[in-house]
């Protein structure tokens, strides 16, 4: 079955594309499984992994709403996952690395989501990058510090799946083209649930290029992207839903984004996961392997950075509740 599987794909598979049985392969080599090609044991890998589990209870930009259709961690990763296949597929690039690279390109993001890469960018004194992190942890945290053990192009595409940088693979960036489409679109849903902004403060522009609703405004930008970009060494909106996917990504920085860094839950979010970090230095014996054993090799503070990082946002106030408030008054 893989065979044939490997025989659809040379058929199928645009020239850009990264085939399977072309993979520069794993740090530590493993027998082929019979049935599956590499990348789709990478997507396998993650799927099962604690880190992938725990982005169910990780903030993507609301924090703690009251609400069951906000979006989590998780149900953005699944959201990037199923537009990025569909691009991947239009494209005739292959699905399955696209999809390894769509569903682990956020296990590395902190509690409380980018509130908690700036604090333990300053707690260490250097940039803590989620991407990076990401990479971090399908490398060495995970599976109790052997890491997942996954191919080159899934861990590159990984790392460089924001749009400021430059993966090695196209499927890697159509993660990260999809990444963005996702998260603008979900984001605004969110944000005009929560009254933060209206359908009507949407820049016109905007609705007139990509379209009034969610829906339509994703059908457009997957559209545009593999009409523009099929059969070409490259993956990119034309030029005019380009200027309209910026202006809205403009939009809902100074309107959603901003708006919500300056509300009180996210300073009280931050100084959560400051008095954590101060706590494990003191108390280090308390922190849990890998992490624990780890700090002979980077520092202790990168071990408590990296044991915070993995907290979801609940299990981290849990933990702030035990350590800090008397029972008498939970």
């Amino acid at each position: 079955m893989k065979a044939r599987y490997l025989e659809i794909e040379k058929l199928f598979l645009s020239k850009y594309a990264t085939s399977s049985s072309e993979t520069r392969g794993r740090e530590v080599p493993v027998p082929p499984c019979p049935l599956r090609t590499e990348f789709q044991r990478d997507r396998d890998r993650i799927v099962h992994s604690k880190a992938f589990r725990r982005l169910k209870h990780k903030t993507q930009v609301f924090i703690s709403p009251e609400g069951d259709h906000y979006r989590t961690r998780l149900t953005h990763t699944l959201e990037v996952t199923q537009i990025a296949r569909t691009i991947a597929t239009g494209l005739c690039l292959n699905p399955d690395l696209t999809e390894a690279i769509a569903l682990g390109h956020d296990v590395g993001h902190t509690p409380f989501g980018h509130a908690g890469e700036q604090v333990f960018s300053r707690l260490l004194g250097v940039p803590f990058r989620h991407n990076e992190q990401s990479r971090r942890v399908v490398e060495r945290l995970e599976n109790d510090g052997k890491g997942l053990n996954l191919t080159w192009e899934v861990r590159d595409g990984i790392e460089n799946h924001k749009l400021a940088l430059t993966p090695a693979t196209l499927e890697g960036r159509v993660v990260s083209y999809s990444d963005r489409i996702a998260y603008i679109n979900h984001d605004i849903d969110d944000a005009v649930m929560a009254g933060v902004i209206t359908e009507d403060m949407i820049p016109k522009e905007c609705v007139e290029i990509l379209g009034e609703t969610k829906s339509a405004r994703v059908n457009t930008l997957v559209l545009d992207i593999v009409n523009y970009s099929y059969d070409k060494p490259k993956v990119a909106l034309s030029e005019n839903v380009q200027y309209a996917l910026d202006k809205l990504y403009t939009f809902m920085a100074e309107n959603v984004y901003a708006y919500h860094a300056a509300k009180g839950e996210e300073a009280k979010a931050k100084k959560l996961l400051e008095t954590l970090f101060e706590y494990y230095m003191e108390h280090f014996d308390e922190v849990p392997d890998p992490y624990h054993r780890m700090s002979e090799e980077e520092g202790r503070a990168r071990s408590v950075c990296d044991y915070l990082a993995s907290m979801t946002d609940r299990y981290a106030v849990s933990m702030y509740e035990k350590l800090f408030i008397p029972n008498d008054w939970r």
